[in-house]
């Protein structure tokens, strides 16, 4: 029995400690990954997130980084759904 409580407050003291990821730490990881990546220049793009689920809005210039822009968004911890709603419009 002791052993049985022992593991069962350590599972809860596991869950405890976890960090949960907030929307905003989302916001800010998507939008750092965007900006920073040579494909996207994505500083200018609009970004939502609502429950982990982002949405990207905004222009680029290349398909290569529209399609990048959902790699690199999926990639982000806490992410669960992506809406890329970014038009392709070549200068």
């Amino acid at each position: 029995m002791t052993r049985k409580l022992f593991v069962l407050n350590f599972a809860g003291a596991l869950l405890y400690g976890q960090k949960k990821i907030t929307d905003g730490t989302i916001y800010d990881q998507v939008k750092l990954r965007l900006a920073n990546d040579p494909d996207v220049k994505g500083g200018g793009l609009d970004v939502e997130v609502k429950e982990g689920a982002v949405t990207v809005k905004g222009r680029v210039t290349t398909e290569k980084a529209k399609a990048k822009i959902e790699k690199l968004v999926r990639r982000v911890k806490g992410v669960k759904q992506v809406s890329n709603q970014v038009s392709v419009e070549p200068s």
